[in-house]
């Protein structure tokens, strides 16, 4: 009976990797940019040099502003990065043609971590000037494959400073973040069966927080820290449970005998989860209160739709919108759907396959691992962006894997 259930649950971990096709409308927006001539900013030595081009990459991959030929800038950025004594400053000023100033500040890190001094110059550059968000201050927590093994690693915003986090030689899955970015949650086959785990990023110590008989996987913290959705097959089927973090009481939100789900993540609100089930006999996005009740078929179109992430509320989708993969043309694609009104839309191009979407905090971008030959990368994806803009890699080597935003 134990064998079976665990073949039953690996099948519901391999939804993921299931064929078909799917159809699925093909839209893209183009989004207006502002003009940063960044001519005149000094840099000598390595460190110095890194810089520079870091915060030429950030501004350039906001989506909101364009590398300008000298002269030519809505927005000048000039100043001197230096390195001494193993620190790296950034004296910074940025002024827009008027001659307003919008920043005259010093930027500081050690020579050994100088891009993160890039990556705060540039959030505040367009920060200051657009008035619009960025992602370059989060993290990436994701996959990858050396030797091997698959280990969990976390990585800058540009994926430039890459560490490893797990030495399990096991296999992992789907590492989450928790909204307040203390904790990773995944699952993980350490002890031979999937169990879910947390690891606090500044102690690094680790927790089994489900491990129950047969398989447990999903672990998405609520956006209150308090709760995770799990799978769970220790009543019978793979079906969605939410736990109780602090008395490991948890509650069952569905019941079905025939069918398997996987995959939860939170509303920004915490008052509802999306999940895949395959209840109409081909994986599907379904939308189920916190509390549980019926569940509501989201993705009408298309017969593999999986790995769902929930973006935060924007102007255009006061519900945020939803990224998952859906099979299209034999290849696996990022959509999004708008869960108010199921409007669907593709944002991938059709050169690879794109997996795994997880959006970035500024409610604009995306991460996704792009496979070719079986070979997967991280790739940075603009959910505005104009048709043809292709999207842009972030991993240069390696087999890179399940990419997730911090928040």
């Amino acid at each position: 009976m134990q064998k079976n259930l665990f073949r039953a649950a690996l099948l519901m971990l391999a939804l993921l990797s299931l064929s078909a096709s799917a159809q699925v409308t093909v839209s893209k927006r183009a989004g207006d940019t502002l003009g940063v001539d960044v001519s005149g900013i000094q840099a000598a030595g390595g460190a110095a040099q890194a810089v520079k081009r870091t915060l030429e990459l950030d501004l350039a991959r906001s989506g909101w502003m364009a590398i300008a030929a000298p002269g030519q800038g809505a927005i000048t950025v000039r100043g001197t990065i230096t390195e001494s004594g193993g620190q790296v400053s950034f004296a910074c000023q940025a002024v827009d043609a008027a001659g307003r100033t919008y920043i005259n500040a010093t930027y500081s890190q050690p020579a050994a971590q100088a891009l993160y001094a890039a990556h705060q110059a540039a959030n505040d550059i367009v920060v200051k000037t657009t008035g619009k968000p960025t992602f370059f201050l989060a993290k990436l927590v994701m996959i990858g494959a050396k030797a091997g093994a698959k280990e969990i690693y976390l990585a800058d915003s540009s994926a430039q400073d890459v560490r490893q986090v797990t030495q399990d030689r096991a296999s992992v899955l789907k590492p989450r973040w928790s909204f307040d970015n203390r904790f990773i949650s995944y699952t993980s086959f350490l002890k031979r069966y999937p169990d879910v785990y947390t690891i606090e990023l500044a102690t690094g110590a680790r927790k089994q927080v489900a491990a129950y008989p047969g398989v447990n996987s999903g672990g998405a913290i609520s956006p209150d820290g308090r709760s995770m959705a799990l799978i769970l097959s220790k009543d019978g089927n793979p079906d969605l449970y939410v736990q109780d973090l602090a008395s490991r009481r948890v509650v069952r939100l569905t019941n079905t005998p025939r069918a398997t789900e996987g995959s939860p993540a939170w509303s920004p609100d915490g008052s509802q989860i999306v999940y895949v089930a395959d209840t109409s006999g081909t994986p599907q996005l379904y939308i189920i209160s916190r509390g549980g009740g019926s569940p509501v078929r989201l993705t009408a179109r298309g017969s593999q739709n999986v790995s769902p992430d929930w973006g935060k509320p924007t102007d255009q989708a006061p519900n945020g919108l939803i990224a998952y993969q859906t099979l299209s043309g034999g290849k696996f694609q990022i959509a999004l759907i708008d869960p108010a009104t199921k409007q669907e839309r593709i944002i991938t191009p059709f050169d690879a396959a794109y997996e795994d979407p997880s959006w970035a905090p500024d409610g604009r971008h995306l991460a996704a691992a792009r496979g070719v030959n079986y070979r997967y990368s991280v790739y940075l994806l603009d959910s505005m962006a104009a048709m043809g803009d292709k999207p842009v890699a972030l991993t240069a080597t390696g087999d890179w894997t399940a990419p997730a935003w911090s928040h």
